[in-house]
């Protein structure tokens, strides 16, 4: 071990001249930078190893992990333990070494790689069970922070000198007021889309005039509070996400739980209630600007007059639509402001983990959203609503 020979390593599997019998012999060094090398040649010699092969030492040069590493992979455990237990030609230094990296190869040997999938029959079977079994798991998680966050709630509606008015105003500015472009924009072009859209197919009937109905029934009962939904699951969503995950990668949740302070009710109420009263706000917005949208349409395309068009809108849309349009927006804000609360404090304290729970709030609050949104029409249909 103290020599340092320039030569690099050698494996030879040889017979030796006093006895006849073959031996595993390692000369050179069997460092870093002749592993490949050395690699190599122990996987052209493993199929003709023995599982127990005598072993001669005596002309290694420098040995580094990544060496020991080789010859303990290419002996095995059995044969590392049996060196260390009786051959004692092995150098003193080498023997550590080995000893050292055997104990990581033991480790490997008794917990396998498991097999990578081959996309089978059965394989699928496993992976939709795994994903059944983990959208259970999120949903569990879901209820209870929603249970969690409803008894906070409960709890603090009696002591309103615990209530959070300014973050409670804060929240309410930065979920509405600033949303308020971008869902009106996006509002007003959609239902300028589907007048289009409804001129086209209505036209060949002789039916335009029936575009008017179909604005107003799509927006005042669907499309407004599901477009506003859905922005807010994008927008809001992750911001709340993006806020609680910074607040604990820094360690602040855990610094409001030593003062003695509730995270739910200090960060997640306030950002609840800030959204369940915004969306219905936000939602007549939506409402109005799609309708807007579709009467502007409904003008230039079909020459149907806003004074018709008022009038064609009155007679055929009952009042009801608007109502049960706006019933779902509390419901949608208070699963959008949950998940992406609940998003938040799943982050793990990183800014990778920040980014994937982002990711994660707004496909949930979306999917959710649109699964509600299809429960509620079911329920809407067979109520005769």
């Amino acid at each position: 071990m103290n020599r340092t020979p320039t030569t690099p390593g050698l494996v030879e599997w040889l017979p030796l001249a006093e006895t006849g019998e073959n031996v595993l012999r390692f000369t050179g060094d069997w460092t870093l930078p002749y592993f490949a090398q050395l690699e190599a040649q122990l996987d052209a010699l493993k199929p003709r190893l023995p599982e127990t092969p005598d072993v001669d030492f005596n002309d290694v040069g420098r040995v580094d992990t990544a060496g020991a590493g080789l010859i303990a992979v290419a002996l095995g455990p059995r044969s590392l333990q049996w060196l260390a237990e009786h051959d004692r030609d092995v150098p003193q230094q080498l023997r550590g070494l080995l000893d050292t990296v055997s104990e990581a190869v033991a480790e490997i040997y008794a917990h396998p790689p498991r097999p990578r999938p081959n996309f089978g029959f059965v394989d699928m079977l496993a992976d939709i069970g795994r994903n059944v079994v983990h959208i259970g798991k999120l949903g569990a998680k879901l209820l209870a922070f929603v249970g969690m966050t409803l008894e906070t709630l409960v709890r603090t509606v009696w002591r309103p000198w615990r209530w959070r008015i300014t973050s409670l105003i804060a929240h309410m500015e930065q979920t509405g007021l600033h949303a308020v472009p971008i869902v009106v924009l996006l509002s007003f072009l959609i239902g300028a889309v589907i007048a289009f859209l409804g001129a086209t197919a209505l036209q060949r009937y002789g039916a335009t005039v029936f575009t008017v109905d179909l604005v107003s029934y799509a927006f005042l009962r669907e499309l407004g509070v599901l477009l506003t939904a859905i922005i807010l699951a994008g927008r809001t969503a992750s911001a709340f996400t993006a806020q609680i995950g910074s607040m604990k990668v820094g360690e602040e949740v855990d610094a409001m739980r030593t003062m003695g302070l509730d995270p739910v009710e200090l960060l997640v109420l306030p950002r609840v209630l800030a959204l369940m009263i915004v969306t219905p706000l936000l939602t007549f917005l939506a409402i109005l600007a799609g309708v807007v949208g579709g009467a502007l349409v409904c003008w230039f395309a079909l020459n149907i007059t806003p004074t018709m068009f008022i009038s064609v809108f009155q007679t055929d849309t009952p009042l009801r639509y608007l109502w049960l349009g706006l019933a779902k927006a509390p419901i949608f804000a208070f699963l959008i402001a949950v998940i992406g609360c609940l998003e938040g404090f799943k982050v793990k304290g990183s800014a990778q983990s920040v980014g994937e729970r982002t990711t994660s709030s707004v496909v949930q609050s979306i999917f959710l959203v649109i699964v509600v949104d299809a429960l509620a029409a079911l329920f809407y249909m067979e109520m005769g609503w």
